[in-house]
């Protein structure tokens, strides 16, 4: 058995090697909200997070590998922080998008690094897939949850799984126009609007359209 393997202070040294990489995703997301997406090198990093280089590549390849796992963790908290949300709020339709919208706007727009990696997930090639992952992640959750709410027969598979993927990436486009100073409203303007815009959608259907163009290929 090696030493570096042996618990050390009664921490193991898997637990004491996930620490170390819960200090530099931390480090990375705290240095993205101050200094900007520039600034997250290894090297700047390693410094943020009081360790050195030797440690940074016993978790990550290299720089993209470390923004991919900060993405993922506010991807993953974020999807926590929502849920949470719907289900605390009230059985209505109103409350429970208003909870989910408000809990979403506040979990990314009180820190400046979790805004920073939503803006800069839109064009960073490292985070590509990572973003597509997420928004497919992210209108699953809607999907179910709309259907949990309106009832299963009261909205189709598919017509759920469009208006979610709409849903997610208007919001996403919203937050990132705002973040940026191109939106002048106030946050609780635009939580206002997200909110009408997810209850209005909630009921919109091609699946009849869909259905009749069906019947009239076969019916030729």
């Amino acid at each position: 058995m090696s030493t570096s393997a042996r618990p050390y202070g009664g921490v193991s040294a898997a637990d004491r090697r996930a620490g170390r990489r819960g200090r530099l995703i931390e480090a990375g997301l705290r240095l993205l909200g101050r200094d900007g997406w520039a600034a997250a090198t290894v090297r700047g990093v390693c410094a943020e997070a009081g360790l050195t280089e030797r440690y940074f590549y016993e978790s990550f390849a290299g720089r993209a590998e470390l923004l991919q796992a900060i993405f993922d963790s506010v991807a993953a908290e974020a999807a926590a922080t929502v849920l949470a949300a719907v289900e605390a709020a009230p059985h209505d339709e109103h409350a429970k998008s208003r909870a989910a919208i408000e809990a979403f706007v506040q979990m990314l727009t009180d820190d400046r690094g979790r805004a920073t990696m939503l803006i800069e997930s839109v064009s960073a090639p490292e985070l590509r897939a990572r973003r597509a992952d997420a928004v497919t992640a992210f209108a699953a959750l809607i999907s179910d949850q709309g259907r949990a709410f309106y009832g299963p027969a009261a909205v189709s598979p598919k017509d759920a799984e469009l208006t979610s993927l709409a849903l997610i990436g208007a919001l996403a486009e919203l937050l990132i126009a705002w973040l940026d100073g191109r939106l002048d409203v106030s946050r609780e303007r635009l939580v206002d609007h997200a909110v009408e815009l997810f209850v209005a959608s909630a009921p919109a259907s091609s699946a009849d359209q869909a259905g009749r163009k069906k019947r009239r290929r076969t019916s030729r």
